[in-house]
């Protein structure tokens, strides 16, 4: 079974996470969303509300699971049985980071690829800081939500 990690914070997942996800997804026999809990971080929405619309989401995709993790992604790779790891990647700027990532990653466990699928133009603009930015200005953050999202916030 080919099985993919879909690792983010995703505070909040956006349309842009949504629509890399779902094409990702034919290209997987499953896909675990992993939820990174980053402890040096306070996240904007606490990471059972993230899960709960995570899961609200994908919830008619019965391939898809969704998890909470912490510590290191190479392990949690491990613990789900992961031997893809599926990334984003809106501009250059996150390809370079995203190259990092996935050299160190390769190093630490040279049995997951990660897999790289950039943005379509119309949502490269979309990332969880500029929504949370939003949302704390009490903005509209409908466009750049997916509508599963919207009644959790």
């Amino acid at each position: 079974m080919k099985t993919a990690l879909f690792p983010g914070s995703f505070d909040p997942i956006t349309i842009a996470h949504v629509d890399i996800l779902l094409r990702a997804l034919p290209l997987f026999d499953k896909v675990v969303i992993g939820i990174g809990l980053n402890s040096s971080k306070q996240g904007f929405l606490p990471a059972q509300k993230r899960e709960d619309i995570v899961r609200a989401v994908f919830s008619a995709h019965a391939n898809i699971e969704v998890q909470l993790y912490d510590g290191l992604t190479v392990d949690f790779c491990r613990k789900v049985n992961a031997r893809y790891m599926v990334r984003g990647v809106r501009s250059v700027s996150d390809f370079e980071y995203e190259k990092a990532i996935a050299q160190i990653n390769q190093t630490m466990m040279p049995e997951v690829e990660t897999i790289i699928i950039l943005s379509k133009p119309e949502y490269s603009a979309i990332s969880s800081t500029i929504v949370r930015e939003i949302l704390r200005n009490n903005g509209d953050v409908s466009k750049f939500l997916p509508p599963e999202a919207i009644p959790f916030l």
